[in-house]
């Protein structure tokens, strides 16, 4: 079974994954969640996906994983996976058609590095959106993110590749790519103005058939933004 609409607490449990499947616990507007989005669609695995409303958990899904936290991974067998970043490599190495990652263990452990110097962007992104809709003073958060924002460009520069692996789409892209689909969306699209070369990776991102797949309108976004901000997250907002 897939279910686009999320499911809650007292919802019935989904049966055993179907063999030769894997099973995608989800949110449809999780930039995590998204990441594993990207790899299934960018891999062409097989796969069902059974959205989740995070606000009321089911408790069949905590009782699969007690952190209550998507993307998670089902397996036929019945194991579970979870963790972004995680599953994704897990998908790359049980799935070895259109591999993501590099071969040699130098390759994998420079996209890590990458990741990991990524993982301390995000929270720019948030603090930001954030601050503006309690009337903050965001000036501080704005130049750290767009100094953020110039270290990747220069990262482009140096490398001499479209994107930030070589010079088609690897794993680091996809990890990377759930904010910058949020950009607009967040009121930070500006931010790319100083920054031509992260700009024009953005561009080349959104001509990819896994981005485009997975992506949802500008409007779409801002619509669950403003829900979210509410505190009533609209998680099937357009179904």
């Amino acid at each position: 079974m897939s279910a686009e609409k999320c499911l809650a607490k007292g919802s019935a449990a989904p049966g055993p994954v179907p063999s030769k499947l894997i099973r995608l616990y989800s949110m449809r507007f999780c930039p995590y969640a998204e990441r594993t989005r990207l790899v299934l669609n960018a891999k062409g695995i097989e796969h069902e996906t059974i959205n989740i409303n995070l606000k009321d958990k089911p408790e069949w899904f905590l009782a699969k994983n007690p952190l209550g936290l998507v993307p998670t991974l089902e397996t036929s067998a019945g194991d579970v996976i979870c963790e972004s970043a995680i599953t994704c490599e897990f998908l790359d190495e049980v799935y070895p058609k259109n591999k993501l990652l590099p071969s040699c263990a130098l390759g994998k452990a420079k996209q890590k590095m990458m990741l990991e110097s990524f993982s301390k962007v995000v929270p720019y992104f948030y603090k930001i959106v954030i601050g503006k809709n309690k009337g903050e003073d965001v000036s501080g958060p704005e130049a750290e993110l767009k100094q953020k924002f110039s270290k990747l460009n220069e990262d482009l520069v140096n490398k001499k590749t479209m994107f930030f692996g070589e010079d088609s789409i690897t794993m680091i892209d996809y990890m990377m790519w759930p904010w910058f689909e949020r950009l607009e969306s967040f009121g930070l699209k500006s931010f790319l103005d100083g920054t031509p070369e992260l700009k024009k990776w953005t561009e080349l991102m959104l001509e990819d058939p896994a981005v485009k797949a997975t992506m949802h309108s500008v409007d779409t976004h801002k619509a669950f933004n403003k829900s979210f901000g509410e505190g009533k997250p609209d998680y099937d907002y357009g179904l």
